[in-house]
């Protein structure tokens, strides 16, 4: 039985579509990931499924039962923001019990779950203290308690972290994943950084203008993306887009033979997508440029070069090479992806 059921989903505001036809499935238990730039219809999908907001069309389906009609207290869905919403004035104890009490539920259900949600997030010794006594990423983890306290049947999440530094973020990151799938509680969690996506998900819906581009695990996406957009929005440093065209079997500006042809009518006009980790900088290479940057990242250095008036980015060296450096690189065709210019889709190969 699927955990969560999205079916032809549209949600415009006044002139502005911010949902077109999006329709996916969750199994139960799974994590998916929200991806998109600002504006792409993120937070509002997260909100359709809460019921904060109501679908122009659609269904929404929660196991077998359609929810899209039925109030957002009456959907079993718990949903953690990015400014946590906590009571300043109420302790953590009594922060993580209000769910409970708002549903009526005993005062020894509502210690044991409080006791047992506070253990799980580390949070026992912290019980009595205020909002406003905690660290950033305690009062986050008191949101995320609120959320799972009363077992929903789905955990929502909109950009949790934005508000956190670098090193909390990605501890809470690792936090939330291990919480969810002790829980196996079917969770959506929105968020417009890649790292994040590709280090949570098991799998990743990226959204762009209202469109649902591409369904799949952080592998899928990132090594076989369906188009331009989804192979240029994931990766750091960014994949090099190379305008070329491919003449008799020769691949140009690189002036290589390709091992085999493609699915186009129209390889005059096509994009090559090279991602910087597969470039490699070698004195027997292929291809020769010119060094124009080079930048320090701790742990390797992120090399660029002018090749035939084409800027190409190589990660993973080593060492730094000096600005106007002639050097030599290779990288393996079979790596790279193609795409039609026009249109941006990507190009099948065949044999």
């Amino acid at each position: 039985m699927p955990g969560l059921k999205l079916k032809n989903i549209s949600k415009s505001f006044d002139n502005t579509v911010a949902l077109d036809n999006v329709s996916l499935e969750l199994e139960e238990g799974e994590l998916l990931v929200i991806l998109g730039p600002s504006g792409c219809g993120k937070s509002t999908l997260l909100r359709l499924i809460a019921g904060l907001e109501e679908l122009d069309s659609g269904e929404i389906y929660i196991g077998d039962k359609q929810i899209d009609k039925l109030r957002p207290k009456d959907r079993n869905v718990s949903m953690v923001f990015q400014n946590y919403s906590l009571y300043p004035h109420m302790s953590v104890e009594k922060n993580l019990a209000f769910p409970l009490k708002i549903a009526k539920q005993s005062k020894d259900y509502i210690n044991k779950q409080v006791t047992g949600t506070a253990e799980l997030l580390d949070l026992t010794d912290k019980l009595k203290s205020r909002p406003g006594e905690l660290s950033g990423g305690q009062r986050q983890r008191v949101a995320v308690g609120r959320a799972i306290i009363r077992n929903p049947a789905i955990f929502l999440l909109d950009e949790p972290f934005s508000n956190l530094d670098a090193n909390l973020r990605t501890k809470m990151r690792r936090e939330i994943v291990r919480l969810q799938k002790n829980m196996n509680t079917t969770t959506v969690h929105v968020t417009h950084d890649q790292a994040e996506a590709l280090t949570m998900a098991d799998r990743i819906a990226l959204l762009d203008k209202g469109r649902l581009v591409q369904l799949g695990t952080p592998k899928e996406l990132y090594s076989s993306p369906v188009n331009i957009f989804v192979a240029d929005f994931l990766g750091y440093p960014k994949i090099n887009l190379i305008d070329g065209s491919i003449k008799n079997g020769i691949l140009y500006p690189f002036g290589c033979n390709l091992e085999k042809s493609f699915k186009t009518d129209d390889c005059n006009k096509i994009t090559i997508g090279i991602r910087p980790e597969i470039i490699k900088m070698r004195e027997n290479g292929l291809f020769e440029g010119k060094v124009t940057d080079s930048v320090y990242l701790g742990d390797q250095y992120v090399i660029t070069l002018n090749f035939n008036n084409c800027k190409i980015v190589i990660s993973g060296e080593k060492y730094p090479v000096k600005n106007g450096k002639i050097v030599k690189f290779t990288f393996d065709l079979k790596k790279a992806l193609y795409f039609n210019r026009l249109n941006g889709d990507r190009i099948s190969k065949i044999k």
